[in-house]
């Protein structure tokens, strides 16, 4: 296994190919349906070209930032992604290890290979907590409970995910968990149903879901959630300037400008083209944050003029943790931090903050983007 990962963000998912079984790059690399929303997601940054300011006079650029009152030194986090120790088997540890040195948030899932209590005791930065919410609310509660305990910052409920799209390569794969690889977050929690079930064809994940997971959750749950814990709650999976606004209309904190990285309804827009209207519906009363497709310091710059305060980075993180474990994380977290200092350097903006619509335009023609 590699030290370093390679420098460049192409080989450095085809070393993580190269390194992982096919079954599990599969389940981190694709997506639901033909994957079209999946592939659009990456397109739409191309879409979006940057206008440099000359002559601005910035020599070192101010990268560290805020969300949800908490102090960050980019405006990067990492997103909630299962199983890790199927990529490394030091998984969330490395991941949690490696955010904490370079001060950038990272999201636990739910379906983590270690437990919050166990992340949290080797996070030196902050931990957001994500949730998948079940037909059992009593174990739902009781995980809440637990985050907020082991030092949880956010709690991130997901509710794009009632149940899972089709993700084709995980049935072609018959996608199941190793044995001797546990979910820690449910052990104990769930009884029999907290057991991935035995399949004979299919995706293990899909059908673990389908007997899970709540299929009744509304906007009237928040305020359940809300009793729960003194937890910021962010609602992931938006995806409407109409979502949006219910989200500000109960008194939610933070939103995630997200599709599931392509892997729940195909066909859905990419997020990127999304952000602006839903951070125009938002109007400032709460926080807007995008994921979906980012690969780049570019690509944040770009997500920030069109209206994101903070960027969810996923496959990335778990390419680098494939080659080169907490170093590799390490390693894909810095390379991004200098990216967002140049490309800051070269727009003229003295800061995260000096962002704006009028540093991108779209497409060829030109127009404001």
């Amino acid at each position: 296994m590699r030290s370093t990962p390679p420098a460049n963000w192409e080989l450095l998912e085809a070393e993580a190919e190269r390194l992982l079984p096919q079954m599990v790059f599969e389940y981190y690399a694709g997506g639901a349906g033909d994957e079209v929303t999946l592939r659009d997601n990456r397109a739409a940054f191309a879409r979006v070209k940057l206008r440099p300011r000359m002559l601005c006079g910035v020599e070192e650029p101010a990268l560290a930032t805020t969300a949800l009152g908490q102090h960050l030194a980019m405006p990067v986090a990492v997103a909630p992604m299962a199983y890790q120790r199927l990529a490394h088997p030091d998984g969330e540890l490395a991941t949690a290890s490696a955010c904490g040195a370079l001060g950038v948030p990272m999201t636990l899932s739910t379906m983590a290979t270690a437990s919050v209590e166990e992340v949290a005791s080797v996070a030196t930065g902050p931990l957001w907590f994500q949730l998948y919410v079940w037909r059992d609310r009593g174990a739902t509660r009781a995980l809440v409970e637990r985050a907020a305990a082991a030092g949880a910052s956010a709690l991130v409920i997901t509710v794009d995910a009632p149940r899972l799209g089709t993700r084709r390569r995980d049935v072609e794969n018959g996608f199941a968990l190793p044995a001797g690889v546990r979910l820690g977050n449910l052990e104990g929690l769930l009884g029999a149903d907290a057991a991935p079930p035995s399949i004979d064809d299919g995706s293990q994940l899909a059908a673990h879901f389908a007997v899970l997971n709540d299929l009744q959750l509304t906007w009237r749950d928040l305020e359940w959630f809300r009793s729960l814990s003194p937890l910021p709650i962010v609602l992931k999976g938006v995806l409407t300037a109409e979502d949006a606004r219910l989200a500000a209309e109960h008194g939610v904190d933070a939103i995630v400008v997200s599709n599931h990285g392509g892997r729940q309804l195909d066909g859905v827009p990419a997020t990127l083209d999304v952000l602006p209207e839903v951070a125009e519906a938002a109007g400032g009363r709460l926080e807007v944050w995008m994921d979906g497709g980012v690969r780049s310091g570019t690509d944040v710059v770009r997500a920030l003029a069109l209206g994101a305060r903070l960027v969810l980075l996923g496959r990335p993180v778990l390419w680098g943790l494939a080659a080169g474990g907490e170093q590799g994380v390490a390693s894909v977290l810095d390379r991004l931090r200098v990216e967002i200092e140049e490309a800051l350097l070269l727009c003229g903006c003295p800061s995260v903050h000096d962002v704006t619509r009028a540093h991108v335009v779209r497409g060829r023609a030109g127009t404001s983007g």
